[in-house]
């Protein structure tokens, strides 16, 4: 069931749970961090919806905005602020309906005290939205549109989060990691995009001066191998996990 807490719909009876965002580029290490935290932590993790993306009764919207952003910007990004809300929403102890982790099934009940979550719906508008329009890839109508859905839904709808981790990423490194993995949505990105995204993300986490920054930000620098990545993981281990208390 849905209440008003000032002013915003929020889920009753919940406990208190904390919620950390995982963001960063394209590549930039997100799903490893995620990987590594359910393996050795008791935590709830929700990824991207990225089969959803990939699956709209038979269509591919994301795979069509990667080939033609000016056609299909304005459908995935909706799609994506619709199924990166529903993330957002879905009750603090219920089973979970991500693409599962090795380590946390799919189906698995939670009632853990610390929710982690692959980006959030702040990125999805102020990095890949704001993208597509500043690159005149998508009209000035569409932005608009898709800009007061936005606010709306940050208006009416509460959006918890405590702590955001920043995997700070050089647009080269996750460049190479891109080439490396070979999914298919990915092999037309070139490099400027993630030079574009990495710029975005630089002005919002790191020098504040393009959007609301909804909670503090703990950067991790990223572009090292994966065992001095999981090490990095361990030390901050602490801040991450208590970024409630």
């Amino acid at each position: 069931m849905l209440s008003s807490s000032q002013g915003k719909l929020v889920r009753n009876g919940e406990e208190k749970k904390s919620v950390i965002w995982i963001e960063g580029n394209i590549a930039s290490g997100k799903t490893t961090c995620l990987e590594y935290f359910s393996k050795t932590s008791d935590i709830e993790v929700l990824t991207e919806p990225v089969s959803k993306w990939r699956n709209v009764q038979g269509c591919n919207p994301l795979g069509l905005m990667y080939q033609d952003p000016s056609r299909w910007g304005l459908t995935l990004q909706t799609y994506v602020q619709l199924t990166m809300l529903d993330r957002h929403v879905l009750p603090m102890a219920c089973t979970s309906p991500t693409e599962p982790l090795k380590g946390h099934g799919g189906g698995k009940k939670s009632s853990t005290p610390v929710r982690m979550m692959e980006r959030s719906i702040y990125s999805a508008k102020y990095i890949f939205a704001e993208n597509l329009y500043k690159s005149g890839k998508m009209p000035e109508v569409d932005f608009a549109v898709l800009s007061e859905w936005f606010e709306w839904i940050i208006k009416n709808i509460a959006i918890p989060v405590d702590l955001i981790v920043y995997l700070q990423t050089s647009p080269q490194t996750c460049y190479e990691r891109l080439k490396q993995r070979c999914r298919e949505e990915e092999k037309v990105i070139p490099l400027e995009y993630l030079e574009s995204i990495h710029n975005l993300y630089e002005d919002w986490l790191i020098h504040h001066k393009s959007f609301e920054v909804p909670a503090p930000v703990l950067v991790i620098p990223a572009d090292h191998d994966l065992k001095k990545m999981l090490h990095q993981y361990e030390e901050n281990r602490e801040k991450i996990l208590m970024a409630h208390c």
